[in-house]
């Protein structure tokens, strides 16, 4: 992990960049928020910034997001001063750290903010199948797609990729194409140089040159506009960028992945993705099967996010109970490895007593899993499920084509606690078009989902997830 520490390196603030580094973080330092953002801006990429609660942590931040630089923020002091420690929470920090440190705070904090342990788990064949390719190509220099649902680990395996390769010391760097606007994404991915266009006030480095000896991760690659899928196809032949509003071009050493939850040929076929990107990109392609199809997966899985979700809120560690792992097998997770992960995560803390038994794992409108009721999926499950099939029939009666399409997309979000881009595979469109509905819901005055957070707003941005 990149830590970046803001401020005056006295003594207890530097006893506890001591301990961080012990538990693996790779560390830079600047006294000023200024340097921090500049040297963000230049690519000096960091995962965490720590920062003294003296200085302007508010201006910080929103002097990195006027960049698009998102970097979680924790804040230190060393006079516990609990003003200052509110102020700086509410002003963004995620954490507080009191100094002189604790190591297993540090630890903590470290893990939890940057949430850089993302272990790649499986005990089913279909997927240990693809984990063994992983492994054959990890160490290669050739470009990998990654392909399948959302929600099923393609970030993951990517991650995992990087780890195994000799890139592994160096950057691994992610871009989420279908979360920044395409006007945004060129300078995103290539960097610009001052005075390039409007607010660019300084040269920014882009993702390219960040990841230079490392991998840069082009997520959901199928949503960029075609005529920068053309650049980076030059990127990605030649080894050199340009800036936008450069004169020169510049080399970088990367190794590309990327991801698709799209079926890029039938892209291919209708116009939308270049067929010659598509081969540069696909030298490798890992399917990664859906939850559903790795059903020996399923159990694994839940009992590592009962372990880590019962660590990050400090409760016991309850087994599952039979019951439980039946109502799990039972269910087909649309949501996949995503939805199983959101599931647990309330399951740890709904539970009661000594086992987390089926009524503890909910869907996230509250609804017992199918098949939760007694332990299996009984003769009541088809009678539920008519019955509902019944009302939701009923509900649709005297609607427009319009408003039951957006009743549809409304519901299918919410079902996916805002995640655009799950819901849009759901639907079976472009998260393009999605973003236009949504755009049109919210003009009308329509509370749209935020992604992530289960909160409604009356505008929508384009952070999606």
């Amino acid at each position: 992990m990149r830590l970046l520490v803001v401020g005056r390196l006295s003594g207890q603030l530097a006893a506890a960049v001591k301990m961080a580094m012990a538990h693996g973080a790779k560390v830079n330092h600047v006294e000023r928020t200024d340097q921090a953002t500049e040297q963000l801006r230049r690519g000096q990429g960091a995962d965490l910034l720590m920062v003294d609660y003296n200085l302007d942590i508010a201006a910080l931040i929103a002097a990195n997001e006027a960049e698009r630089i998102f970097v979680p923020v924790v804040a230190c002091g060393v006079d516990n001063d609990a003003d200052k420690a509110a102020a700086a929470i509410r002003a963004g920090a995620k954490e507080f750290i009191p100094l002189p440190p604790e190591a297993d705070l540090i630890a903590a904090v470290l893990a939890a903010v940057a949430d850089d342990e993302r272990p790649l788990i499986s005990a089913d064949p279909s997927m240990q199948a693809v984990i063994k390719l992983a492994d054959q190509v990890a160490r290669s220099e050739a470009s990998i797609l990654i392909t399948g649902e959302s929600g099923v680990g393609k970030e993951v395996m990517a991650r995992y990729l990087h780890t195994h390769s000799k890139r592994a010391e160096r950057p691994f760097i992610s871009v989420n194409c279908a979360a920044i606007p395409d006007n945004l994404l060129e300078s995103e991915l290539f960097g610009h140089e001052k005075g390039a266009f409007t607010g660019a006030v300084a040269r920014r480095i882009g993702k390219f040159e960040e990841a230079d000896g490392g991998t840069l991760l082009l997520d959901e690659i199928s949503e960029m506009d075609t005529r920068l899928q053309a650049k980076l196809l030059r990127a990605i032949q030649e080894r050199i960028i340009d800036r936008v509003g450069g004169t020169k071009p510049v080399p970088v050493n990367i190794r590309i992945i990327a991801t698709s939850n799209r079926d890029l040929a039938k892209a291919v076929a209708e116009g939308t993705f270049r067929e010659d990107l598509l081969y540069r990109l696909n030298v490798v392609n890992l399917r990664l099967p859906a939850l559903r199809e790795r059903p020996g997966d399923v159990a694994v899985l839940a009992d590592h996010f009962v372990k880590k979700y019962a660590a990050a809120n400090g409760v016991p560690v309850r087994p599952l109970s039979l019951d439980a792992r039946r109502a799990l097998a039972a269910h087909r997770w649309p949501g996949n490895v995503r939805e199983l992960e959101n599931a647990m995560h309330r399951a740890v803390l709904l539970a009661v007593g000594p086992e987390i038994d089926a009524e503890a794992i909910r869907l996230p409108d509250g609804q017992p899993l199918m098949g939760a009721v007694g332990g299996a999926v009984d003769n009541g499950l088809a009678g539920r499920a008519a019955q509902t099939a019944d009302a939701v029939s009923r509900a649709y009666v005297g609607q427009t084509v319009a408003q039951m399409e957006k009743t549809l997309i409304l519901d299918t979000l919410t079902h996916c606690l805002g995640n655009r881009t799950h819901a849009a595979n759901i639907l079976g469109i472009s998260i393009r078009t999605l973003r236009n509905k949504l755009n049109e819901y919210a003009d009308e005055g329509t509370r749209i989902m935020a992604p992530q957070t289960g909160i409604a707003t009356t505008g929508y941005g384009a952070s999606a997830a």
